[in-house]
C-alpha cells in the first residue's frame, strides 16, 4: 500500500447520526436547511460589513473573518455528512480523511484565537475609546490576523502530521460522521500515546488559553463598565459586548466539553452530538445573533435589502 504511510487500510467508513432508516430522509432535509442557512447568513454579514462604509472598523473586520471562518469550517463536515444520510456507500478516502482532519483543526484553532482578538478590541473600544482607531490601526488588525491564521495552521499540520504515521489495520468503521483525532486513534492498530498527548496538550492549551485571554478581556471590560457615571454608557457597552459574549460561550462551552475532559469521560456518543452543535448549529447561529443584537448591522441589511427592492421596482 504505497502513498500511505505503511498503513493497511485506505478508506474509511463513516457511521450516520441516526441507525433508522426511516429518519434519514428527514436528517438530510434539516441539515440541508441549517447548512444552507448558515452559508446565506454569513455571506449576507461579509457583504454588507464590506459594502456599509459605516462597518469599516476593526469590529466588523474581525466579523467578517468569522463569518469566513464559519462558512469553511460547516462545509468541512457537514456536505459529506448530509450526503451520507443518503449514500449507499459512507466511505471517505485515507488521503481525504486526514485533509478533513487537518482543515477542522484549522479553522477551529483559528476561530478560537478569533474569539480571543474580538475580546480584546471590545475592551480597547470601551476602556479607551478616544485611542481606539489609533491602537486598533488597519496594520495591528492585519498582523493579529494573519498571526491567528498562522497559529491556526501550525496546530492542525502538526496534527495531520503526526495522525499521518499512526497504522490503521482495520476495522475501518469511524465511530462519527467526519474524520476527528479521537474516534479515528480507537481504530489504530500502533501506539497512540503522542497522538492522545498532542490532543489534550496542544490542543487543550489552545481551548483553554484562548478562554482564559477572553475571560481576562471580559475582566478588564467589567471593570470600566464599572467606573462609568452615565447608565446609557453602561447599557451600551454592554450591548457592544453581548453578542461577541454568546458566541463565545457557545464556542468554548462545546470546544471544552470537547477536549478537556478527562479520559475516563470520554464518550463517542456525546461527541457526535456536541459535534453537531458547533461544526453544523452554531455557524448558522453567529450572524442571527450578530444581526438580531446589533443595531448597525440591523440597520445595514434594512438599507440594503430596501436599495435592492427599490432598484428592483424602478
Amino acid at each position: 500500500m504505497e502513498g500511505y504511510n505503511g498503513t493497511l487500510v485506505t478508506e474509511f467508513l463513516l457511521l450516520s447520526l441516526s441507525d433508522f432508516q426511516e429518519l434519514q430522509v428527514f436528517l438530510f432535509v434539516v441539515f440541508l436547511i441549517i447548512y444552507t442557512t448558515n452559508i446565506l447568513g454569513n455571506i449576507a454579514i461579509i457583504v454588507i460589513t464590506r459594502l456599509d462604509s459605516h462597518l469599516h472598523t476593526p469590529m466588523y473586520f474581525f466579523l467578517g473573518i468569522l463569518s469566513f471562518l464559519d462558512i469553511f469550517y460547516s462545509s468541512v463536515t457537514v456536505p459529506k455528512m448530509f450526503i451520507n444520510f443518503l449514500a449507499v456507500e459512507k466511505g471517505i478516502s485515507y488521503r481525504g480523511c486526514i485533509t478533513q482532519l487537518f482543515f477542522f483543526h484549522f479553522l477551529g484553532s483559528t476561530e478560537a484565537c478569533l474569539l480571543s482578538v474580538m475580546g480584546y478590541d471590545r475592551y480597547i473600544a470601551i476602556y479607551n475609546p478616544l485611542r481606539y482607531p489609533v491602537i486598533m490601526n488597519q496594520r495591528l488588525c492585519v498582523l493579529l490576523a494573519s498571526a491567528m491564521f498562522l497559529i491556526g495552521f501550525l496546530h492542525s499540520l502538526l496534527h495531520a502530521i503526526t495522525m499521518s504515521r499512526v497504522t490503521f489495520c482495520g476495522p475501518n468503521q469511524i465511530n462519527h460522521f467526519f474524520c476527528d483525532i479521537a474516534p479515528m486513534l480507537k481504530l489504530s492498530c500502533s501506539a497512540t500515546y503522542v497522538n492522545e498527548l498532542l490532543l489534550f496538550c496542544v490542543t487543550g492549551s489552545i481551548v483553554l488559553g484562548c478562554f482564559i485571554l477572553t475571560l481576562i478581556s471580559y475582566f478588564l471590560i467589567l471593570s470600566a463598565i464599572v467606573k462609568m457615571h452615565s447608565a446609557e454608557g453602561r447599557r451600551k457597552a454592554f450591548s457592544t459586548c453581548a453578542s461577541h459574549l454568546t458566541v463565545v460561550s457557545l464556542h468554548y462551552g462545546c470546544a471544552g466539553i470537547m477536549y478537556l475532559r478527562p479520559k475516563s469521560q470520554y464518550t463517542l456518543q456525546q461527541d457526535r452530538v456536541i459535534a453537531v452543535l458547533y461544526t453544523a448549529v452554531t455557524p448558522m447561529l453567529n450572524p442571527l445573533i450578530y444581526t438580531l443584537r446589533n443595531k448597525q448591522v440591523k440597520n445595514a441589511l434594512r438599507q440594503a435589502i430596501c436599495g435592492k427592492l427599490s432598484g428592483s421596482s424602478e
